[in-house]
């Protein structure tokens, strides 16, 4: 891995080879299906005006940005997985997509401008980094944002990453949480919730920083 920490999804991936085809074919099954996939496209969606710049950060094998650059918006999608993102890139063409690390996110030094109105970020993505970078691949969402963009996450409970460490990994990351969501069709998250959608900005010091010209 040249130095770097795995993510769990390359942990399991590397014990079982098959698994990321199984779940390629997972999600071409249940859209032949007519199974609803792209709910957190929506939500996203209806967060931007026409011609936003996303990106849908560990988006695997395409279904929410697919559906999002299909609405309008310009969209680059990154995933670790390269089997997950040759299928995106064959069923759903036109976003850019690209193998990489969230980790160690730094699309401007691969000639992708950094200024994204939205980061998406679903599918329970959050839980399947390796834990030692999940501050890293945060503030790395917010070295990437607009001034104005916004981060949004979603994942579920019980799934080795506690609701409370994670808001508070993201504000030690320089992000700010403007809403909390149960779901990604708006339901009120409460204490009892099993899942939960965040939408972070960045705060007032990290937007001021950057237009001083100072690193995040």
């Amino acid at each position: 891995m040249n130095g770097r920490t795995p993510s769990q999804w390359e942990e399991l991936t590397a014990a079982d080879p098959a698994r990321s085809t199984w779940y390629v074919e997972r999600f071409r099954a249940m859209a032949a299906e007519g199974t609803d996939i792209v709910g957190e496209a929506r939500l996203v969606d209806a967060m931007l005006d026409r011609g936003g710049r996303v990106l849908d950060a560990g988006g695997g094998p395409g279904r929410v940005g697919g559906y999002l650059h299909r609405a309008g918006h310009v969209v680059v999608g990154v995933d670790v997985d390269p089997v997950l993102i040759a299928a995106a890139e064959q069923d759903y063409p036109g976003p850019t997509w690209i193998v990489g690390d969230l980790a160690e996110l730094d699309l401007p030094g691969r000639g992708i401008a950094g200024d994204f109105d939205v980061i998406v970020c679903a599918g329970n993505v959050m839980t399947i980094l390796a834990p030692s970078t999940r501050e890293a691949v945060l503030a790395g969402f917010a070295r990437h944002l607009a001034p104005a963009g916004q981060v949004v996450v979603g994942f579920g409970a019980d799934r080795g990453y506690e609701f409370p460490q994670f808001l508070a990994d993201a504000e030690d990351a320089g992000l700010t949480v403007d809403l909390r969501l149960s779901t990604w069709d708006l339901r009120p998250f409460t204490e009892k919730s099993d899942f939960l959608v965040a939408v972070f900005s960045r705060g007032t010091f990290e937007i001021m920083s950057t237009a001083a010209g100072s690193s995040i």
